[in-house]
């Protein structure tokens, strides 16, 4: 009995960690008015029909019935809608939202393809015709001087030309920073319409400030063009992807600046439009995580993220997620037991302690990579990338916790690759010098992402941490043997050594998920530094 005191008291002490972390992450937030409300309707919100498979490709041919099925759901909670384009099916929107009591702000999708630019306004003038009771604007053009699609004077005509055919007011959007740069659009338009996502400032804005700034953006654009309406064309937040800076996407951070944005336009009488109704799943290719996930609706199941009536948290099913790492915590410490039973020695408290660091982590972070996974894989490619990446993580502290009860130090590459007279005779060290080398190289991909292309990645703060403390952990009380160091541990390790400053210096000191990241790198560093062979 005495054996197993040490190691029960830190099992307990561990689920006890787990809990508590897990509680604090799901902490609900307070917010002063709901985000979906059933009572106090949406004045308009972005709409886009795609879902799943579909994307903005001349392919795609979206049915009536799956816009009125989104329709008489949205009619449930806004009383307009904004959408961007004419083709696709998305002609048949203002008919459908007839039907259920919507109004429309038709938009005109413009592009450097001047034939498919006259489909577009020829489409959008009938419509208007045709729905003058439905269709509440025309909107020619959407961040077409932003994407350098078109000169300002070329756009400025096409304006004028489409307020000469419908009698609905006319109006451009784009970001607000372009509507100060060419203040000559303003004779074009009926009303100025105006994005302003603080996410994606130039210099980002913490959840926090967003409203005020939304305000005071606003405020400056309404005093460069008195004598216009402005409309707050998009605004919003995401729910998942990157930080930039401290610009923390999250589903508490959304709720919130939805709902401290909307309140600002109850109080101070302006028009707003929400981005988005739904999540749009086709953009994580693009724009990566973040791209995907400013709806207030979930983009599969077309459920809403914020139920009324129910709590907002990060961690929805925060119960399961602390659940299912409380039992891999069991499982490595039932994994060490059993190692240390089979051993003439009984093992240190410093061992049993490393377990318990290792389990803990492991028992926090496995419900957050999962829910990772879930949000930023798309694509065969990248489930397979971050389901790999999670098996090996969920893997690590089960058998690093088997080897820091034997002593075993983490194998060397050329032990599990090189030579065969070389190799570990043993098929338990040999399959965990497997995993080994598959964090090694997923690691090394991130890294390497981040140094080269970084906008759209996401960070794999959760699942590096997994699986890195088991094998510092290993490599700190099981000293490797005294013997040459390695060429190939070195330069992975040069090369998450560099990424990791590289990155954490570029990305800024108030990005905690790149901090994050880079720690974990620069414990991968350390680890492979302290290879032998």
């Amino acid at each position: 009995m005495a054996s197993l005191r040490i190691p029960l008291s830190l099992l307990l002490i561990s689920l006890g960690a787990i809990a508590a972390a897990w509680w604090w992450l799901a902490m609900p937030v307070s917010l002063a008015r709901a985000p979906i409300d059933p009572n106090a309707k949406l004045q308009c919100i972005s709409y886009s029909p795609f879902r799943n498979h579909q994307t903005s490709s001349a392919e795609t041919q979206v049915s009536r019935e799956q816009i009125a099925e989104d329709l008489t759901e949205l009619a449930r909670i806004t009383e307009c809608i904004r959408i961007y384009a004419t083709d696709l099916g998305l002609d048949q929107v203002p008919d459908v939202a007839a039907e259920v009591g919507l109004k429309v702000i038709q938009g005109i999708w413009l592009s450097k393809d001047r034939q498919k630019n006259a489909a577009q306004i020829s489409t959008a003038v009938r419509l208007a015709r045709q729905y003058p009771q439905t269709i509440i604007a025309l909107v020619v053009g959407n961040e077409v001087l932003l994407h350098r699609e078109m000169s300002a004077p070329d756009l400025a005509a096409l304006i004028r030309s489409v307020k000469a055919q419908v009698a609905v007011p006319v109006t451009y959007s784009d970001v607000w920073e372009y509507w100060l740069r060419y203040r000559e659009l303003e004779s074009a338009v009926d009303f100025v319409t105006v994005h302003i996502l603080p996410y994606w400032e130039n210099v980002p804005i913490p959840a926090e400030s967003a409203a005020a700034h939304v305000d005071a953006v606003r405020r400056r654009v309404a005093s460069a063009f008195p004598g216009k309406e402005i409309l707050i064309g998009e605004t919003g937040w995401p729910s998942e992807g990157r930080m930039r800076e401290s610009a923390l996407p999250s589903r508490t951070n959304q709720a919130r600046v939805i709902s401290e944005v909307l309140e600002l336009a109850r109080r101070e009488h302006f028009r707003v439009n929400l981005f988005e109704a739904y999540d749009e799943s086709w953009k994580h290719e693009f724009e990566g995580t973040v791209g995907g996930s400013w709806g207030l609706f979930d983009s599969a199941t077309r459920m809403p993220k914020y139920p009324p009536g129910v709590p907002v948290s990060n961690f929805p099913s925060w119960k399961l997620q602390m659940a299912s790492g409380m039992a891999l915590a069991i499982l490595a410490f039932a994994a060490a037991w059993l190692t240390s039973r089979r051993k003439p020695w009984q093992p240190g408290l410093a061992a049993w302690v490393a377990v318990a660091v290792s389990a803990t982590m492991a028992g926090i972070l496995f419900g957050v990579t999962v829910q990772k996974m879930v949000h930023e894989s798309y694509g065969t490619g990248n489930w397979l990338l971050w389901g790999t990446l999670l098996v090996a993580a969920t893997a690590s502290p089960v058998f690093g916790a088997s080897a820091l009860m034997s002593g075993r130090a983490p194998p060397a590459f050329l032990e599990l690759v090189g030579p065969e007279d070389g190799r570990t005779p043993s098929l338990l060290a040999a399959v965990h010098g497997l995993l080994w080398i598959v964090i090694v190289v997923i690691a090394t991909q991130t890294a390497l992402g981040f140094v080269f292309d970084p906008r759209e990645k996401d960070f794999p703060y959760a699942a590096l941490t997994m699986a890195a403390v088991p094998f510092a952990a290993m490599t700190l009380l099981n000293r490797p043997r005294k013997a040459s160091r390695p060429v190939a541990e070195s330069l992975f390790a040069a090369v998450f050594l560099i990424a990791a400053v590289y990155t954490g210096l570029s990305e800024g000191l108030e990005n905690w998920q790149s901090l994050w990241t880079c720690a974990a790198y620069l414990l991968l560093a350390l680890t492979l530094s302290r290879a032998r062979v």
